[in-house]
């Protein structure tokens, strides 16, 4: 936290732009020996005027004196021009980690921006580690850790559904129910170790009914929340959708088409699809993913009946479940195949291949496609986004980061220990143990509750500029 750190904050490459970061203490010394007056701004004829490098950086005089105020500078190695660039100064604590940042704006050619962050590196700055500029935010309270994680989730955002659950994060909606239920918590946990501390004279601060009501109401808060993660983590990383069916149906087909690209082998071949194979589409702003799996038979082929195993764990894990079947002379082969439990799936039958038979017969809940020549792909595609909005609750918070699922789950099972303590008349020193340990787990996820480990996995997959 001592050292002054910089990066490049935009992605790698030739591009119009790039922006460099600084942060630290030094921010603004060490920056400043590279600044120079500009002559003129660019594009209009207001001629910048003279002064010293380091004036180049100071506040403007307005009312808010904190406010950062972009300058259009030149940057040298000496007497060597590197750039034209914008540089802004954010004073501390203002600013992104709330230190003093500096953030320079200069072309995106690769050159420039390695040969800036070389002479920054040179003059004392030091190499930013993956995610530091939002670790050190977190470390100077600009926001919690599960906002932190929202920031990387933000940033990776790739529909519309994952970028509504990264702002509402970001915005703290999640990280003030956890905050809540902590301190409702915390206030009730505080008179049981006062209980503690006078446990000789025999006196209870803590009335058990109102105890055991909160713990009851804590436990289905922290339920439902575990219960959204299912939901949470497909709107998030793609709705995952299994397409089923027997061998040699059109599956692989039907996959290339949604995709528009060939994804998977086509062949008559039976058993071609050996493996599942799969992708992701952003439809209409919700994203899907698709997972083409090996034809459902009995089969004496060692590789194939690995492919059939791995289909039917497929199935197990997806929400949505297309069921292909192929026309057959007048009517069509639905039935034969054990899908599995497939009550808490949502099930869209598809009949393919109704380009090759004429005078079938098929049911409403049908939907009659042929995936080789483009038909009916539409009305298929209607049914994913109906099924898709089904899950879509904008007034319900919605758990989409494992590492939460996991710490409310493991918060839910301390609760319903010190719950069922309290019924068996368990001594208050243990129930108090348990709801230390609920206590623990909800403080992980907003960093109340933090070690080295934890921190170093959350800020490890951020980029190095962020």
């Amino acid at each position: 936290m001592s050292d002054t750190i910089c990066a490049i904050s935009t992605p790698y490459g030739v591009g119009g732009l790039a922006v460099i970061r600084v942060s630290g203490v030094k921010a603004y010394s060490l920056v400043a020996p590279f600044l120079h007056p500009a002559k003129k701004v660019r594009g209009t004829g207001y001629e910048v005027r003279d002064g010293e490098p380091s004036n180049l950086l100071d506040t403007p005089r307005t009312s808010h004196p904190a406010t950062p105020h972009p300058k259009f500078c030149e940057f040298h190695d000496g007497d060597t021009l590197i750039d034209e660039i914008v540089v802004t100064y954010f004073k501390a604590p203002k600013s992104y980690t709330g230190e003093d940042v500096v953030e320079i704006a200069c072309h995106g050619s690769s050159y420039v921006q390695q040969k800036v962050l070389q002479l920054l590196i040179a003059n004392g700055c030091r190499l930013a580690n993956a995610g530091e500029f939002t670790q050190r935010a977190f470390l100077n309270g600009k926001m919690d850790l599960s906002q932190a994680e929202a920031v990387a989730d933000l940033i990776h955002a790739q529909s519309e559904g994952s970028h509504r659950l990264a702002i509402e994060q970001l915005r703290g909606g999640f990280s003030e129910k956890i905050k809540q239920l902590r301190q409702e918590l915390i206030d009730f946990s505080a008179l049981l170790e006062l209980e503690l501390d006078f446990s000789e004279e025999d006196v209870e601060f803590v009335d058990r009914e109102k105890l055991l009501d909160l713990l009851h109401r804590i436990k289905t808060e922290i339920q439902t929340l575990s219960d959204s993660f299912k939901m949470g983590n497909a709107l998030k990383n793609g709705i995952p959708v299994a397409i089923v069916g027997k061998p040699n149906v059109g599956k692989s087909t039907l996959l290339n088409i949604l995709l528009n690209e060939e994804k998977a082998i086509v062949s008559d071949i039976p058993g071609t699809t050996r493996d599942t194979i799969e992708d992701t589409l952003n439809i209409q702003g919700t994203l899907f993913r698709f997972i083409d799996t090996a034809g459902l038979r009995e089969s004496s082929d060692t590789i194939e009946a690995i492919g059939i195993k791995r289909t039917k764990k497929t199935i197990e894990k997806a929400q949505i479940v297309i069921i292909v079947d192929e026309v057959r002379g007048a009517g069509c082969e639905v039935r034969g195949v054990d899908y599995g439990n497939l009550h808490d799936k949502q099930v869209i039958h598809v009949i393919n291949k109704i380009d090759t038979a004429t005078g079938f017969t098929n049911s409403n809940d049908e939907i009659l496609i042929s995936a080789k020549n483009g038909i009916g792909i539409e009305k298929l595609i209607e049914k994913l986004i109906e099924l898709a909005g089904e899950q879509k609750v904008s007034d319900r918070t919605l758990v989409s980061n494992l590492r939460h699922y996991e710490a409310l789950n493991h918060a839910l099972t301390f609760i319903t220990n010190s719950e069922n303590a309290l019924k068996a008349g368990i001594s208050t020193d243990l129930v108090a143990i348990d709801i230390r340990g609920a206590l623990h787990h909800l403080g992980e996820i907003t960093g109340e509750i933090s070690t080295e480990e934890v921190l170093g996995a959350v800020f490890s997959r951020f980029c190095i500029g962020k």
